[in-house]
């Protein structure tokens, strides 16, 4: 009896070789998922006019007998410009979930971690290029009130330079904490408001009734994050009138960087260990 062999497949002369997944491919397309969207340009536009729009209202009711810095005035659309940078990270995490993609995402991408990776990465540089735009139009909008009352802003200020670094960093942070919620609770309503509460809400209603337990509280929050756009005037008396943990110069940063840290740790364990 003749035995049949099977011939072995050959390669195509000239055919490209096939790739697998690599973390560089993912970025690729997580970035392409981004910009493709026309509601990304919108929100960033949105954040970023709004955040300069605040900056120059507020600017309006600064006095020089107000004890304030250029700096302080320049930086002070960023309670209304992490709604937007939060919105952002909302939109990342949850859109595999909301759309009904992530099946197909993960079958292309079966460790699933560098999904989440990706897409960490790409909205990163998203929000710090967001972040540095609602900067500068922010400086450019203040210019004429700090000219007026007038309140330098002294890039040669080591202080100064650290608050608007900061703001850079804030911003970054925040639009992360939202990739991590978003990507653990998966429904956008359910982390947009999750982190409303924990970043926007909690701290000035915890600061109505300032004692040892609130003031805790407010330490330990992401909220914390925004005493890294503060000047150092600001700091001190930040710490001076507490009555729970002196965070100083970068503890309010440190506080966000753990809870992204969390976060996004969550949301790679239920990743991991948890049907989609």
């Amino acid at each position: 009896m003749s035995a049949v062999t099977a011939a072995a497949p050959r390669a195509v002369r000239g055919a490209p070789a096939r790739r697998g997944v690599t973390l560089a491919r993912v970025l690729a397309a997580e970035w392409t998922k981004l910009t493709s969207l026309r509601s990304t340009a919108w929100l960033a536009f949105g954040t970023v006019a709004a955040t300069a729009a605040t900056a120059y209202g507020l600017g309006l009711f600064v006095r020089a007998e107000d004890g304030r810095s250029g700096t302080g005035v320049v930086t002070s659309g960023s309670v209304l410009a992490q709604v937007g940078f939060l919105v952002l990270g909302v939109l990342v995490g949850t859109a595999e979930h909301s759309t009904g993609t992530a099946r197909t995402t993960f079958t292309a991408v079966p460790r699933r971690l560098p999904v989440l990776a990706g897409q960490a990465l790409v909205t990163a540089a998203a929000a710090l290029g967001t972040a540095g735009a609602a900067l500068g139009a922010s400086v450019l909008a203040t210019s004429g009130v700090r000219s007026s009352v007038p309140l330098a802003l002294d890039l040669h200020d080591p202080g100064t330079v650290r608050a608007l670094a900061g703001f850079l960093l804030l911003h970054t942070g925040v639009a992360l904490l939202g990739v991590g919620l978003g990507s653990l609770l998966r429904r956008p309503a359910d982390a947009l408001v999750t982190g409303m509460l924990l970043v926007v809400v909690l701290d000035p209603l915890l600061a109505t009734n300032p004692g040892r337990v609130t003031d805790t509280l407010r330490a330990l929050l992401p909220g914390a994050g925004g005493r890294l756009v503060q000047d150092d005037a600001a700091l001190a008396a930040l710490d001076a009138a507490t009555h729970g943990p002196q965070l100083g110069t970068w503890g309010g940063g440190v506080v966000l960087a753990g809870w992204v840290v969390v976060a996004l740790a969550a949301a790679a364990y239920r990743l991991r260990r948890h049907d989609l």
